[in-house]
């Protein structure tokens, strides 16, 4: 197929319609224009004349809203390489998936690369300013597996301030704490006598991964709140 056989995909849904080519493309992009049954989100696609176009009967031209996305990330993992649509949990699947919510996504309270649990991405900029602007003043609760044998008083060193910590079993803490630093936790079992093996953050704020399987993410929903 060549292009002089095809016309762009927002020109074509302009005059089917017909709409601006703006509205065109505010379709395309929100995921409501198919092609041969498919859905398109390209405007600058080109489809040839005998091609089928079709708008969705749910169209709409209101505004795509940003997205924030919570991810169980598996250790050692690239945690932008696990947005894969195939990778939504069960809720998330139930929803509207646009290849746009995969993009200029900023990463709030990274996790090291060892370490597993939540993870955030969000496109949105007020999400995002919290995150980064209240990091510091947000606990977050997180699972840590050691070896070795703690030091006399060992477990009270470990509490000061708004750093609490518990024993879960005899080879794994619970650490609830504001704004941990990156290798802070590790520093903190090795001053009593203890070494980290596994780190997994279960919960940042008020929001935890809930039922989310190693490796699944989903979106956050409107009524959530940090």
């Amino acid at each position: 197929m060549t292009d002089e056989n095809t016309i762009r995909l927002s020109k074509r849904v302009a005059d089917m319609l017909p709409c601006s080519r703006r509205e065109a493309e505010l379709y395309i992009e929100g995921g409501f224009v198919l092609v041969d049954g498919a859905v398109v989100e390209e405007a600058g696609a080109r489809v040839a004349a005998e091609q089928a176009v079709t708008l969705a009967p749910d169209a709409t031209l209101l505004e795509i809203e940003p997205v924030t996305i919570m991810l169980n990330k598996p250790a050692g993992a690239d945690p932008l390489a696990c947005l894969t649509p195939e990778a939504r949990n069960a809720q998330a699947r139930k929803e509207r998936f646009l290849k746009r919510h995969l993009h200029n996504l900023t990463p709030a309270l990274p996790l090291d690369n060892d370490a597993s649990g939540l993870f955030v991405f969000t496109q949105d900029y007020r999400i995002a300013r919290k995150l980064v602007e209240e990091g510091a003043r947000m606990e977050q609760e997180i699972i840590v597996d050691v070896r070795g044998r703690i030091v006399e008083d060992g477990l009270a060193q470990l509490n000061g301030g708004a750093t609490k910590v518990s024993w879960q079993n005899e080879q794994r803490l619970r650490f609830a704490m504001k704004g941990p630093k990156p290798s802070q936790i590790e520093k903190m079992c090795k001053a009593v006598g203890l070494t980290p093996v596994a780190l997994k953050r279960l919960r940042i704020g008020r929001m935890s991964m809930g039922g989310l399987a190693v490796g699944e993410w989903r979106y956050l929903q409107g009524f959530e709140r940090f």
